[in-house]
């Protein structure tokens, strides 16, 4: 992995441009033409945010490494998703990134939550740091499930952005668990008592009105996570099918996974190559300008992305949907029940409405009954890959 990271700067502009195909490109729920849309898929590609390795940053914990290179790649992937989450949340999925021209405040807000220093809500700093938590020593690899966890407990502090995260655990999504997590936890007592109450929040995918307040329940915007396992050494083929639909849902996220030890963020594919943004190269962390403007470029990846083969992907992977509402949720499910109807697509996972009686019960863990399956599951799957369960055919 070090020896790549070396080499890996003096590669980074030769990539080929993409391949001239029939077949459609996806980039997280669009579709795209290689022939007409070229310049649009570039433009999409390059708004996606970009984390990687970064050097001479604030000491970790203060006397912790000042540079992630070798180790942090897992944790940059894990900042991608959720940076995807957030722009999705705060600047919609249409929003583009132009270079030199002037962003919103949403943008350099959802930026500033993922800075190389101790007090951004999703920086390196926090995620290694609450990571400890997790059995996982700072500096150590995290796997996909790791990264989920925590992200997952760091997104409870950040207000602004009021998210439902939830982390399927055991292959298996709950349908009314999600609907409990993202229809509850608001401290309302009244109007007035609550900020999280924004003029831009839907009501169920209705702007507000007059009245509205009360009649409908407020949906928090859900981030899912979907940890797996998709074969023991390698990716078992009849998953390659399910694995392609998911970045072609509006509501994906895409995917965090990679080849062994080295993580990619994967937003889409075209045939049978996986697209991807890659964290293997060290820049320099950034400092707010003398304006308090941050510099951004180095935040988006300016060169056609990279491609692997589908098959060479390592199985430990974890999946991401956003549901901004109620409605999108709904529909995820809708999708979900159709891809199982799909011949040559074996399932991923499982989507049933109640928990299955065969999870642990939550009275012998002494935990109280609404707190979610992930909560009650993370303490046995937190030692890593090797505690999931193997899918089998």
């Amino acid at each position: 992995l070090f020896l790549a990271t070396l080499t890996y700067d003096t590669l980074r502009f030769e990539y080929e441009d993409f391949p001239e195909t029939k077949e459609p490109v996806w980039i997280l729920g669009r579709k795209y033409s290689v022939f007409t849309e070229k310049e649009e898929i570039l433009l999409d590609v390059t708004s996606r945010l970009w984390f990687t390795y970064r050097k001479n940053f604030p000491a970790i914990g203060g006397t912790g490494p000042t540079s992630d290179t070798g180790w942090g790649c897992m944790l940059r992937c894990g900042q991608m998703i959720f940076a995807q989450a957030l722009v999705c949340r705060h600047l919609g999925r249409d929003w583009r990134w132009i270079k030199g021209k002037r962003q919103m405040d949403n943008y350099f807000n959802v930026l500033n939550a993922f800075i190389d220093k101790k007090d951004s809500y999703y920086s390196i700093h926090q995620i290694a740091q609450m990571g400890v938590g997790e059995g996982k020593s700072i500096g150590q690899w995290y796997g996909p499930n790791t990264v989920a966890q925590v992200l997952k407990k760091l997104a409870t502090f950040d207000t602004w952005s009021s998210l439902a995260v939830h982390i399927a655990m055991d292959n298996t999504v709950v349908m009314e668990e999600i609907r409990r997590l993202c229809q509850s936890n608001l401290p309302c007592a009244g109007a007035a008592a609550c900020p999280a109450l924004e003029s831009d929040m839907l009501y169920n995918g209705y702007p507000e009105e007059p009245g509205l307040r009360e009649r409908l329940v407020l949906w928090k915007p859900l981030v899912l996570l979907i940890p797996l396992r998709l074969g023991l050494t390698e990716i078992n083929e009849a998953y390659i099918e399910t694995l392609k639909h998911c970045f072609m849902m509006p509501q994906s996220l895409g995917v965090i996974g990679g080849k062994p030890n080295s993580a990619h963020y994967f937003i889409g594919y075209v045939g049978e190559e996986l697209i991807y943004l890659d964290p293997h190269t060290t820049q320099p962390a950034v400092e707010p300008g003398d304006s308090g403007c941050l510099p951004d470029e180095s935040f988006h990846c300016q060169h056609p992305p990279c491609r692997m083969s589908i098959a060479e992907l390592d199985p430990s992977i974890a999946v991401g949907f956003f549901c901004n509402t109620e409605a999108d949720f709904n529909d995820w499910c809708q999708q979900i029940k159709k891809l199982a109807l799909v011949r040559g697509a074996l399932p991923m996972f499982e989507l049933v409405e109640r928990q299955p009686s065969h999870f642990s019960n939550p009275d012998v863990l002494n935990l109280t009954p609404d707190s979610s399956d992930a909560d009650r599951l993370e303490r046995f799957f937190d030692s890593e890959d090797e505690d999931f369960e193997i899918l089998s055919l």
